[in-house]
């Protein structure tokens, strides 16, 4: 879950291609649409001409997002906002309701997502938009994590500015390494520490009983796990592929890559500091954790509330390991953006609304809020921002904007991702080494990046 939960084809860019009904309608019916006519719960002002902004939240979230809007309504009480909160499937409810011709002003993007959408004509390219101030558009760049920033640039036009930063690092528990006479683990990026320590700290906090039974992990994942080997595998110095904004080739055949994985992999099979990855989620790892039965965890910001709400878990964060190949710690760019409809007839109002949501004010809000980590680096240095994670000493390692890779930006992604996840797969559960990637499985990934 990210901030809610949670094509090599076509010259032209987004914001200079009209979609008509039939082209949406073909792309809402090959991702369910008929799944995605559950209606949408609409809050806020219920005038017709108001702004409608798109998202989705759990209520906590949904809380800041209206506070957000409240700032808004302060100093523009003339533009009126209804929200429109999103169902589990947002991608299939926008492409249904721009086919419909009722797309909403404002659109909540994710990373790894929008991309389908904005080959479909979707977006507005705010490109045209902050070529109009330039001033500001430098300002904001200067402000900005551009890894973040340039996640949203696809295809020579900017479809979305970000609005947080939700990559992984590794939460771990302070009693239990100072119980185990272990140094605590870095506390900035740029201080990585190596594999081999890495493992060192997993196999000396993980205990068993006389007969053997873990009874305290090294390292547990509650994340995605075959994003969290990739994640390794890039640690190791690769990227997971090339370029990471709409890709031609995966990396996962590169020697590098497959020892980062292997690595990963081995936690488990090998080394036993981490339980088996196919019974992950059924263990309930992020539970493990916070009970104490864990000393490290893999995950993002979105745990930060869970474990702060327990009284008896001392814990702080760090880095991922860097791998003998890498030269430097490495999150994952999870970031999440507003966009504005290419059709939308509100646009200088939409526009309005995006510029304070992700500039200074709303990041503000965001930053007080603790349930996310802005993507201003005003924000992230606020005292707000401070005040609202007082568990955490290492706050710096929530400035890894900067020391992040891309996921994938392709609209290739969901056909590339079961690829994946399948193939993953099989080097968990033993039935081969991560050498395997190079018997077909790059091939078949790559087959379908050029099929786009």
């Amino acid at each position: 879950m990210k901030f809610a939960c949670c094509s090599r084809t076509g010259a032209r860019v987004a914001s200079t291609r009209r979609f008509d009904r039939r082209t949406l309608l073909r792309g809402a019916a090959a991702a369910g649409a008929a799944a995605a006519a559950s209606s949408m719960t609409g809050c806020g002002d219920n005038d017709d001409d108001a702004l409608t902004f798109f998202f989705q939240a759990k209520p906590d979230e949904a809380k800041v997002r209206l506070e957000i809007i409240d700032e808004f309504r302060k100093l523009h009480p003339d533009i009126k906002v209804r929200t429109q909160m999103s169902g589990p499937d947002p991608q299939t409810q926008i492409l249904t309701y721009c086919a419909g011709g009722k797309c909403p002003d404002v659109l909540m993007s994710w990373d790894l997502s929008y991309s389908f959408l904005a080959e479909r004509g979707i977006f507005e390219n705010l490109d045209t938009i902050l070529d109009k101030d330039p001033a500001y558009a430098a300002e904001l760049k200067k402000d900005s994590s551009m890894p973040l920033y340039n996640t949203f640039r696809y295809k020579n036009a900017q479809h979305a500015l970000p609005e947080q930063w939700a990559g992984i690092f590794l939460y771990y528990n302070r009693k239990l390494f100072a119980d185990a006479k272990l140094a605590s683990p870095p506390a900035r990026w740029e201080d990585a520490w190596s594999f081999d320590e890495f493992l060192g700290a997993a196999q000396a906090l993980t205990k068993r009983d006389s007969s053997g039974d873990v009874i305290q992990w090294g390292f547990v994942d509650p994340w995605t796990v075959y994003y969290s080997a990739s994640c390794f595998g890039m640690n190791n110095g690769i990227e997971w592929f090339t370029p990471s904004v709409d890709p031609t080739r995966t990396n996962i055949d590169n020697d590098a890559f497959i020892e980062g994985v292997q690595f990963y992999t081995d936690l488990s099979t090998r080394h036993r500091v981490m339980p088996k990855i196919e019974f992950q989620q059924s263990l309930s790892s992020s539970d493990m954790f916070a009970q104490g039965k864990a000393a490290m965890a893999l995950s993002g910001h979105w745990m930060y509330s869970t474990y702060a709400g327990q009284e008896d878990l001392d814990f702080d964060v760090t880095v991922l390991p860097v791998g003998p190949r890498g030269t430097a710690a490495r999150s994952d760019i999870g970031t999440t953006g507003l966009s504005i409809a290419a059709d939308s007839p509100r646009k200088e109002q939409a526009w309005e609304f995006v510029k304070f949501a992700t500039g200074p004010v709303g990041q503000a809000v965001i930053a007080q809020s603790g349930l996310f980590v802005p993507a201003l680096k005003s924000a992230l240095a606020s005292e707000g921002f401070a005040q609202a994670h007082t568990k955490v000493h290492n706050l710096e390692v929530f400035h890894g904007g900067d020391h992040a890779n891309n996921l994938p930006v392709t609209p290739a992604w969901p056909r590339v991702d079961a690829v994946i996840e399948q193939g993953y797969d099989h080097v968990f559960r033993g039935a081969a080494s991560a050498e395997w990637f190079k018997q077909g499985l790059a091939g078949q990934i790559n087959d379908l990046l050029e099929a786009q």
